[in-house]
């Protein structure tokens, strides 16, 4: 196409990236999430809290979990809105010995039937009672994992029972 000028314009015969069959442009689809989720059925103990009150209380199960929410079906329907703090047994126990739980927070954002999703505000590793017989033991692991595991550097052995 010629333009006033006796120029030859070239822009409307280009054709772009997304006008060539095969490239069509990316379609939002799918989880659009920004963290990865992860699939775990765990036991969870839940509190509804409202003004730092427990309005109600219930167990339940994980259905999915990731670094910024939790999926979880409670025995009965949760209000959208609400607080929530979970405490969910997990499944890995600390160096062998202490029993985990992920203690959680966060506001209750959408449910469906006995399904809830929860935007988690805080979370943290929490130990459960530990035998007195390995809370020494634990103890060392926790300040000093090398001498825990019996490895030594040079001439020094950091284990004090060799």
């Amino acid at each position: 196409m010629e333009t006033d000028s006796g120029n030859t314009d070239l822009s409307m015969n280009r054709t772009t990236d997304w006008e060539l069959p095969g490239n069509e442009p990316d379609k939002i689809s799918g989880d659009r999430r920004r963290d990865k989720r992860y699939e775990i059925a765990l036991e969870v103990r839940w509190k509804l809290i409202r003004r730092r009150k427990v309005l109600d209380s219930g167990t339940g199960r994980t259905i999915d979990l990731s670094s910024g929410g939790i999926l979880i079906e409670a025995e009965r329907p949760l209000p959208v809105g609400l607080n929530l703090e979970l405490s969910i047994t997990w499944p890995v126990m600390l160096h062998n010995m202490a029993p985990l739980q992920l203690v959680a927070s966060g506001r209750i954002v959408r449910a469906k039937g006995r399904q809830a999703a929860i935007r988690m505000i805080q979370h943290e590793f929490r130990t459960l009672g530990v035998p007195s017989e390995h809370r020494a033991v634990l103890a060392a692991a926790t300040r000093t994992p090398l001498a825990f595991m019996g490895e030594s550097r040079g001439n020094m052995t950091l284990d004090k029972t060799q």
